[in-house]
């Protein structure tokens, strides 16, 4: 930064003069839009303009003939209507006004409202740079979000710059072209008209891709290209708003590689070319009327003879991601410019990086059929970067009618007409329509009494019991959210999810309210004493709009994160389950899992909405409650995991009556599904889906045939009605069929986003190029030569146990808030041998402190399937040469945990066949199995471990004893080693234990 007087901000350019000069018939003013949804206060943004007026001094200039002076007229901030009703702030009038103002401002500000909203900021090119312009937009953004803006004081000049380098070598100067292109000429006409389009994702060699499309588009042999270079490189440090651009003439023949073009440019920038276009110094010299009256004569000249200096200007703006144009009540999709054409100037391209997406803006003369024929070349631009036949695929065309009732209408229609049909059964009880419409109509009436009502989520922790459907339905009744607790998880989680989802009421079944979840400001609400019968209907109808449930899953960023899905997705996902699935009043949808897994909701949902029964199974999954349910229940429709269809092909079953079997939530292997439909028989179908929570259960279906044995994995198959799939680019370009892309999920059954979350919600969900709303989901997959979709795998850490989706990070923040950990670290790792990966936890300790029962203490933060197989104390965390942790270097945890001595004494018959179980479950050699092995820290997850039960029942305990051997299920899962399973074994063979009753 050089040092002025203190009465002068800084001399006047030689370029600055030539904006000067231009007459207010052809102002030269940049202006770039930020377009978005939301609100934005006009008096905050008034203040956040005049704060940042101080921080970017270049804002607020007064112009004299001695240089430029600060304390000039501030940016005022105009209110302007005129985008509502499908106008797009291109057609608003202010965005052809000259600058400076008549009250002298050089700058200003337009606050558009409509949908979308927009900001537009305005200044005169005499004053600013698009460059310069970005770190002002970004600064009144940082006032308006109440953060202190970065500034950009730097009074530096263009003529700063070139003292840098040697005076250039003249040279004569470059031809004019003559110029004929698809826009025609001008013809007088001087009002700017701009076309726009936008291309997904991010485009190397962005400038030369497009001046290779716009020659082809042009249809000339060869064109010459004015590109726009950005002088600040030569200065690092330096935030100045000032005009620190210049341009380089390049020229390309058609037919000839981009990147070609593209070297050309990288070297005039290696060369420091860029500034060797210099204005001559001796012409602005003139006097400023001479001045203008040159600029007036050369606006004239070229349309006349057609002779310009280009055939375009292409001006790279850079990237800027939408998070950094944000406020708490204004959510900016993209941004791009749309600047006023300046004297003598060619057609104007800029390009913008913006929120996965490249923005492109022509700007040209008005004129009839000009928007016409701009709209036509940037079409044949957007093309070239992102082809139609990338983009389209015919898989995506699901479109389909919607009914357009909520699942609360659907039930009320249902009981209407079968109000005497089994509703919900379970051992020993059932639930019929009319009796499930009465008891839910009593808690959606509490409910009401107690201030829950629309936009409000409500709790609800219970079993697989008819207290949770009577609480669910009794919440979607009241037009609230519910929120599933899983009994099965910890109080001070349970207690973290209720605050951080701002429930202010929980139901909770009977025998549970001794639990400590719900805090001060929560009240709970037994279940059980809430009278069968007796309210009237309480009216309430929740709009498709209207939030239906949350539901929280691992987070990252080191806390859980609750996704919120509304009624419209849920009724989405409703109707075609119920036709896919095949499901009618004879349904008989059995569920097992937690219902606080959102795989659940098609059992909760999907049966009883199409007149079917819900079959709840109230106990926890073991191969004995797996047996009833496959042989004896009466279901006949099942979801469930992978792990647990594998766990079922391992089993003494034989599932009696089956038509068809949902598995979802992970990848299914082949081995697996051919397994299973020798298991269920020819009779059952069994349909492979994909999709995660943010997608409203299930997005995608495939069903199995032996055709899909000859493969590692089963097809996910193509999208459900109303739903489509996009596979991207780590640059979030579309991907050639073949080739594996990360799947963004579209349509109408994705969440409204993150529940109090903003943040992650803008990371994950954003907008392709041509307005669809989307889900980044983190998957891999690719687009197969029959038109189906197949898994491929994770783009990054996440992993999933038994269906769960697990951030690492999350296990590894609450290791840190253990007073003995300094660093935690938890990564994923396959045992040898093992086909799923496992979580593995790395502590290192404080000085001085030591390890702790790192199982118990995360056994009180995190549900079960989150504790890691095993966490080892390390000295120090291992890191690559790029910062990340080296897991490679981390040491192995089952060399760590495993054992050298036999695995039983001499004569130990019982120890010695709960080894071999141990090791044909875990892929181990039985050798290294001592009595202290523990069946988690070998690698065992919760599947194998109910698999290697099974097996000890079969081998070691037989028939008879089982059920005592499997009523210490709770015992074996606190200590889940050799030592303690043979022990149980032996008693209950020996008849030692007492069966459970039933």
């Amino acid at each position: 930064m050089s040092v002025r007087g203190r009465a002068s901000r800084k001399p006047v350019s030689a370029s600055d003069r030539w904006w000067l000069a231009h007459p207010d018939t052809v102002s030269p003013v940049i202006q770039t839009v930020v377009e978005g949804t939301g609100s934005i206060d006009a008096a905050a943004l008034r203040a956040a303009v005049t704060a940042v007026a101080a921080a970017c001094p270049d804002t607020a200039l007064r112009y004299t003939r001695k240089g430029w002076l600060a304390g000039g007229t501030p940016p005022r901030v105009r209110v302007v209507d005129g985008t509502a009703d499908g106008v797009g702030v291109a057609d608003v009038a202010a965005l052809h006004d000259p600058l400076p103002t008549p009250d002298g401002a050089w700058c200003e500000v337009l606050w558009c409202p409509g949908d979308p909203a927009s900001v537009v900021f305005r200044a005169s090119h005499a004053v600013m740079d698009w460059p310069g312009m970005a770190l002002w937009i970004a600064d009144v953004f940082r006032a308006l979000r109440g953060e202190t803006p970065l500034g950009a004081a730097d009074d530096l000049t263009e003529d700063d710059v070139f003292a840098r380098f040697p005076a250039p070598q003249r040279r004569p100067p470059n031809p004019r072209i003559e110029w004929v292109s698809p826009l025609g000429q001008p013809t007088g006409e001087r009002r700017t008209a701009w076309a726009r389009r936008s291309v997904d994702g991010y485009h190397r060699g962005l400038v030369a891709q497009v001046a290779a499309a716009l020659t082809a588009a042009y249809d000339l042999p060869a064109a010459r290209f004015a590109v726009a270079f950005d002088m600040r490189r030569h200065v690092p440090g330096v935030r100045s708003t000032g005009n620190l651009s210049q341009v380089e003439l390049f020229d390309f023949t058609a037919g000839e590689p981009w990147e070609a073009f593209h070297e050309r440019v990288l070297t005039a920038m290696a060369e420091g070319r860029e500034v060797s276009g210099r204005i001559d110094s001796g012409l602005l010299k003139l006097p400023r009327p001479i001045l203008r009256a040159m600029v007036t004569a050369m606006e004239k000249s070229p349309p006349q003879k057609r002779r310009y200096a280009s055939a375009t200007v292409l001006a790279h703006l850079g990237r800027i991601e939408p998070e950094q144009l944000c406020t708490d009540g204004f959510e900016a999709r993209t941004l791009y410019p749309v600047p006023l054409l300046t004297a003598a100037s060619p057609p104007d391209v800029n390009l913008v990086e913006c929120g996965g997406r490249t923005e492109l803006t022509l700007t040209w003369r008005d004129g009839d059929g000009a928007a016409e024929r701009m709209g036509a070349v940037l079409d044949a631009v957007a093309e070239a970067l992102s082809p139609a036949e990338l983009r389209q695929w015919d898989g995506n065309a699901t479109g389909a009618p919607a009914d357009p009732a909520t699942v609360v209408q659907r039930l009320r229609r249902v009981a209407a007409r079968h109000p005497d049909a089994e509703a919900v059964r379970w051992p020993g009880g059932t639930l019929t329509f009319a009796e499930l419409d009465a008891r839910s109509e009593v808690v959606a009436a509490r409910l009401l009494e107690l201030g829950a009502g629309r936009g409000s989520v409500v709790g609800l922790l219970a079993d697989r019991s008819m207290w949770a459907i009577v609480g669910l339905w009794g919440v979607l009744k009241a037009g609230a959210a519910y929120l599933p607790l899983d009994v099965q998880h910890p109080d001070a989680r349970l207690a973290g999810l209720l605050t951080d989802a701002g429930a202010r009421i929980c139901l909770v079944q009977g025998a549970y309210t001794a639990r400590d979840v719900a805090g001060p400001g929560c009240t709970v609400v037994p279940l059980d004493e809430l009278p069968a019968a007796g309210a009237p209907p309480v009216g309430v109808e929740p709009a498709l709009g209207d939030l239906a449930y949350v539901i929280y899953t691992s987070g990252s960023t080191g806390r859980p994160k609750g996704v919120e899905i509304e009624h419209a997705a849920l009724a989405n996902y409703v109707d075609w389950t119920t036709a896919r699935f095949g499901c009618g009043p004879g349904t008989a949808f059995a569920v097992f899992t937690s219902l606080a897994f959102d795989l659940s909701n098609t059992a909760l949902f999907t049966p009883m909405l199409a007149g079917g029964t819900l079959v709840l199974v109230p106990d926890e999954p073991n191969h004995l409650t797996l047996r009833h349910l496959l042989e004896h229940s009466g279901a006949d429709t099942l979801s469930l995991t992978p792990s647990h269809l594998d766990l079922i092909g391992q089993l003494d079953v034989r599932p009696a009556g089956f038509k068809v079997l949902v598995v979802v939530g992970e990848q299914l292997r082949s081995a697996v599904a051919g397994r299973a439909r020798s298991m269920f028989g020819p009779g059952c179908r069994i349909l492979n889906m994909y999709g995660p929570t943010e997608a409203t259960v299930g997005l995608t279906l495939h069903e199995c045939t032996a055709a899909d044995d000859a493969g590692p994995a089963v097809p996910i198959g193509r999208p459900m009605d109303n739903c489509t799939v996009h596979l991207l680019d780590p640059q979030r370009r579309f991907v050639a069929a073949g080739e594996t892309g990360e799947m963004y999920l579209g349509g109408a059954q994705l969440a409204r986003g993150y529940r109090n979350r903003p943040d992650l919600t803008r990371e994950r969900f954003g907008h392709l190029a041509d307005g669809t709303r989307v889900y980044r989901t983190g998957d891999l997959a690719r687009l197969r030569p029959d038109g189906e979709l197949e898994f491929i795998g994770r783009a990054d850490d996440q992993v999933k146990v038994n269906g769960y989706r697990i951030e690492p990070a999350e296990i590894a923040q609450v290791l840190q808030r253990h007073p003995a950990v300094r660093t935690a670290v938890v990564v994923a790792r396959s045992r040898p041998g093992a086909e799923h990966k496992q979580l593995y936890g790395y502590v290192v300790l404080e000085p001085g402190a030591r390890a702790a029962d790192w199982d118990a203490y995360l056994g009180e933060h995190l549900p079960r399937y989150m504790v890691p197989t095993a966490t080892t104390v390390i000295d120090a965390v291992p890191y690559n040469a790029n910062g990340k942790v080296d897991a490679a270097a981390l040491p192995d945890p089952h060399a760590t945990h495993a054992a050298g001595t036999p695995a039983a004494a001499p004569g130990d018959e019982v120890r010695t066949a709960v080894a071999r179980v141990w090791a044909a479950t875990l892929g181990v050699d039985p050798a290294r199995l001592d009595e202290t092995a523990d069946f988690h820290h070998l690698g065992g997850n919760s599947v194998q471990l109910l698999a290697m039960l099974a097996g000890v029942c079969r081998d070691v305990v037989g028939a008879g004893a089982e059920r005592a051997f499997m009523a210490e299920l709770g015992s074996i899962i606190r200590e889940p080693t050799l030592a303690r399973v043979s022990d149980i074994a032996r008693q209950a063979r020996d008849g030692a234990l007492v069966p459970a009753a039933g």
